[in-house]
């Protein structure tokens, strides 16, 4: 194991941990309400390595080439693997096989290629559908205006379960342009679970720069690499 990412998690957890219980506590809720997702995506198995000895056990990672080298070296069962980047249709089956959770499943054309596959399988895909709820185009995710109905179409495809709802903040955005992007997800979080249990509890919004905001906002999962591992290279 490479002694530096340990040392750096021995300072850096403790204060990203501070920073999640002061947010909670802002907000009236429980600590163990978020979870938080340790992305290692583009950092060596050495930061995988100091992140389980440090306790993290879930992992965020961003491509599905990444995620399976990382899964082949530790095992899958050695943490809650998180897979949280663009996925292509065509790397769909792999994504499933290797995730316990893909939270990023931008539209109805990948909810169903996941769906065929856990079908043939025998399985149960769980997922997060992503919302483009800052509607940039640069952003993956389904469009406002149409995602209540095209997810709740997404929760009802065999060998699939919606865990949840995710979203990414515009980079950069003042606090303003953040409240509103994550209070649009969980209101369409709400609509969605006014239909019943068809559409998990999980909110999955925020990073290192703007998980206290999400948090008050409801979020259930930041997703957090930089303030833990440092800058990737």
């Amino acid at each position: 194991m490479n002694p530096s990412y340990e040392r750096r998690l021995s300072e850096t957890l403790p204060q990203v941990h501070d920073r999640i219980a002061e947010a909670t506590d802002a907000s009236g809720r429980e600590f163990e309400s978020v979870r938080l997702i340790a992305v290692t995506k583009a950092h060596p198995v050495d930061a995988v390595s100091a992140a389980l000895a440090a306790g993290l056990t879930d992992l965020g990672e961003n491509r599905v080439e990444e995620l399976e080298e990382k899964v082949r070296e530790f095992g899958r069962d050695f943490a809650t693997w998180h897979m949280i980047g663009h996925l292509q249709s065509r790397k769909a089956r792999r994504a499933s096989q290797l995730a316990h959770l893909i939270q990023s499943v931008d539209s109805v054309k990948l909810a169903n290629r996941i769906s065929k596959f856990a079908q043939e399988e025998g399985i149960t895909v769980r997922i997060l559908t992503q919302v483009n709820t800052s509607e940039e185009h640069s952003k993956s995710g389904f469009n406002m205006a149409s995602a209540v109905d095209d997810i709740l179409c997404v929760a009802e495809f065999p060998g699939i379960r919606v865990e949840g709802l995710m979203t990414m903040a515009p980079f950069g955005a003042d606090d303003k342009k953040l409240i509103s992007t994550f209070r649009v997800l969980r209101k369409t979080h709400e609509k969605l679970r006014t239909q019943g249990d068809v559409v998990g509890p999980e909110l999955s919004m925020g990073m290192t720069n703007d998980f206290e905001i999400a948090i008050r906002e409801g979020s259930t999962m930041v997703r957090v690499g930089t303030a833990l591992f440092g800058a990737r290279t």
